[in-house]
């Protein structure tokens, strides 16, 4: 029931966040590999990329991929969170002495995160037919290309989010700042733990979108030499940062990953601290 609850919660923000995810992705792909001022920049900000999208591609165009959003959200979150409530719930984020252990927290959202994420991979690459086509064309493997670079970005993303979630929200308890079952609570501590998430993950997130995204020839190989997380954050600096750089696209993350924090969950909202 864990696990389902979360990904329905997971899903319910998707239909919400999915036109921000739209942006990030089409402002992180910007100028991919060129040097600033080479290439003509379609989106200028967050906002401006809101109106082009709807003024050239239609308003429909900002959900684009929703069905497949909404199946990877279901699996990886509902993996994701159901798995870090069920850790919370045993007391394996506390020590000895009861108090919230941070560390721990970090470690049991990062294990959950991978879990989550690399399950949910082959939804990532699209829905039936493209993953048919994708099975077909370079095999089982083919399905999860890109889950391997994506795993830093999850496990730096994963573990900030739900450690500062449950520091935030245990920190909020002994303050007394909000009654202890108060939705406020879990608001709060979700939309600070949703900024610390996006600080810490925005780098990998490029370097995750630009690796599902590179082209392969026939044989399935990368027609770019970018095959890590490590190596695409790497050769970003190198291009300028004004405009391509591992920081790209963050506003839109940042408006999406606060609406996606724990704290929506219903199975977090109702955690003990």
């Amino acid at each position: 029931m864990d696990f389902l609850m979360s990904g329905l919660a997971a899903c319910g923000a998707c239909v919400f966040t999915n036109p921000l995810e739209v942006v990030k992705t089409r402002m992180q792909l910007q100028g991919e590999l060129q040097a600033p001022g080479t290439y003509q920049r379609h989106y200028r900000n967050v906002f401006h990329a809101f109106i082009t999208i709807g003024k050239v591609d239609g308003l429909a165009a900002l959900q684009k991929g929703l069905a497949p959003a909404l199946l990877y959200q279901f699996l990886m979150n509902g993996i994701r969170l159901g798995t870090y409530g069920l850790a919370e719930a045993g007391g394996y984020l506390h020590t000895a002495e009861g108090t919230h252990s941070p560390a721990r927290s970090a470690a049991a959202g990062a294990m959950a995160g991978i879990m989550g994420a690399y399950l949910g991979s082959p939804i990532y690459m699209g829905m039936f037919q493209a993953l048919t086509e994708i099975g077909q064309k370079h095999g089982l493997v083919g399905l999860w290309r890109g889950a391997l670079g994506g795993l830093p970005r999850v496990i730096v993303g994963s573990s900030t989010q739900l450690c500062t979630f449950s520091s935030t929200k245990d920190l909020l308890s002994q303050w007394e700042i909000f009654p202890p079952e108060s939705w406020k609570l879990a608001l709060v501590a979700a939309m600070v733990s949703g900024i610390a998430v996006v600080l810490a993950m925005a780098p990998f997130d490029v370097a995750c979108t630009r690796l599902y995204n590179q082209p392969t020839d026939a044989q399935g190989k990368n027609r770019v030499p970018k095959f890590s997380a490590t190596s695409c954050s790497a050769s970003a600096p190198s291009l300028g940062t004004k405009d391509v750089g591992i920081m790209k696209g963050q506003t839109g993350h940042q408006l999406f990953k606060v609406t996606q924090a724990p704290g929506w969950s219903p199975i977090l909202l109702g955690t003990q601290s």
